[in-house]
C-alpha cells in the first residue's frame, strides 16, 4: 500500500503543470550555471593566453640610457620611435641637457610618461641625492617622475677619483652601511615632497664581504618603508646569482625592474662584465621570471641592454619590445 501511494504520488505530480514548471525552472538554473562556470574557466583560459604586460595591464618601459648619446642630439625623433615601437613609459637617466619643462614637454609630444629617474648620488653640477632635495622634488613633479632611483653607490671620499669598477671591488662592510644610511636619510626627506627613493643594483653588490654582501648590507639596511630597489636582471645573473632567489628572500623590496638579457657565455663576475643581448635571445627565463617578479612586488619593467649592440640601438630596443609584448607569463 506504502509502494502504492508513493507510485502514485510521483504519477501525479509528473503531470501537474506547476510541478512541470519547477522542474523546467531548475533545469534552466542548472544549465545557465553550467554555461556560466563554462564561460568563467574559458575567461580564465582566454585571460592566461593574454601576454604577461597586457593581462595586467602594465607598459613595457625602457630605461633611455639604452639609446645612447644620440638620445640628446635628437630627443623628439628619438622619442617618436620609441613610442611608434611601442614603448608607453621611459625612466630617464640624467636630464639630458634639457630642464625639467622641455623634458616633461618632449615627453608628452611623444605620449610617453616618465615615472622614474635615475639620480646620481653626487655630481658637481645637475640633480644628485648630495643636491638641493626639495629643488630636486620639485623639478621631478614637473617631468612626472614618482621614484628617484640612485643607480650607483656613493664612492666613499677616500677612494679619490676610482671609477666604477675599482670603486665596487674596493668597498668595505662600512662602505656599504654607510651608503644604507645615506639612502635613509635622503628618502625620508624626499617622501615628505612625495618622491619614493630607491636603489638600482649592478654586479659589484654581490662580490662577499665574509659572511655578507653589499647587497644584502643595504637591503637589511634601508628602511622598508622609505627606500625601494630596481633590480637589474642581467647584473644580478652576472654576478652569478638566483633573481628568483633574491625576490622570494625580500618580498616586496624589489618594485621595479630592469629587464636586461645576457648570453649564456657571461662568466660570472663582481667587475661590470657582462655579454649583453637582447631580451628574449639571452639565458634569462623571463615566462617565469616575469610573474615571479609581479608576485614579489614589481610593478615598473624597464627595458635596458648594454653595448655592444649587434644592431642600432633602436633596433635591439623594438627586437625586445616586441619579444616582451607577446610573451605569456
Amino acid at each position: 500500500m506504502l509502494l502504492q501511494n508513493k507510485e502514485s504520488h510521483v504519477r501525479s505530480t509528473a503531470c501537474d503543470p506547476r510541478a512541470s514548471a519547477v522542474d523546467l525552472s531548475r533545469r534552466g538554473l542548472l544549465a545557465a550555471g553550467a554555461a556560466a562556470l563554462g564561460a568563467a574557466y574559458g575567461g580564465l583560459a582566454n585571460a592566461a593566453e593574454k601576454p604577461f604586460f597586457q593581462r595586467r595591464d602594465l607598459p613595457v618601459g625602457i630605461q633611455l640610457y639604452t639609446l645612447g648619446p644620440d638620445l640628446q642630439k635628437d630627443l623628439d625623433a628619438q622619442l617618436a620611435t620609441v613610442a611608434k615601437i611601442g614603448f608607453k613609459s621611459v625612466e630617464l637617466a640624467g636630464y639630458l641637457g634639457r630642464t625639467p619643462a622641455e623634458l616633461r614637454a618632449a615627453f608628452d609630444k611623444a605620449g610617453l610618461v616618465c615615472p622614474s629617474a635615475h639620480i646620481p648620488p653626487k655630481g658637481a653640477s645637475g640633480p644628485s641625492f648630495s643636491g638641493d632635495l626639495a629643488k630636486l622634488a620639485d623639478e621631478l613633479h614637473v617631468i612626472g617622475v614618482k621614484a628617484a632611483i640612485m643607480p650607483i653607490l656613493y664612492i666613499p671620499d677616500r677612494l679619490g677619483g676610482a671609477d666604477l669598477r675599482q670603486a665596487g671591488a674596493q668597498m668595505t662592510a662600512d662602505d656599504w652601511k654607510w651608503n644604507a644610511d645615506f639612502l635613509n636619510e635622503k628618502a625620508a626627506v624626499l617622501k615628505k615632497a612625495g618622491i619614493v627613493s630607491g636603489y638600482h643594483n649592478h654586479n659589484f653588490e654581490f662580490a662577499p664581504l665574509r659572511e655578507t654582501t653589499g647587497m644584502e648590507i643595504l637591503l637589511k639596511g634601508t628602511d622598508p618603508n622609505l627606500v625601494t630597489f630596481e633590480m637589474d636582471v642581467g647584473w644580478v645573473t652576472a654576478a652569478g646569482q638566483d633573481p628568483f632567489a633574491l625576490l622570494k628572500a625580500h618580498p616586496h623590496r624589489f618594485t621595479q625592474m630592469h629587464v636586461k638579457d645576457i648570453k649564456a657565455s657571461t662568466k660570472p663576475n663582481f667587475v661590470l662584465q657582462q655579454d649583453p643581448t637582447e631580451v628574449g635571445a639571452g639565458m634569462i627565463p623571463w615566462p617565469r621570471l616575469l610573474p615571479a617578479a609581479y608576485e614579489a612586488g614589481v610593478r615598473g619593467f624597464y627595458v635596458e641592454q648594454e653595448p655592444p649592440f649587434a644592431h642600432s640601438r633602436l633596433e635591439s630596443a623594438k627586437i625586445s619590445f616586441d619579444y616582451l609584448a607577446k610573451v605569456t607569463a
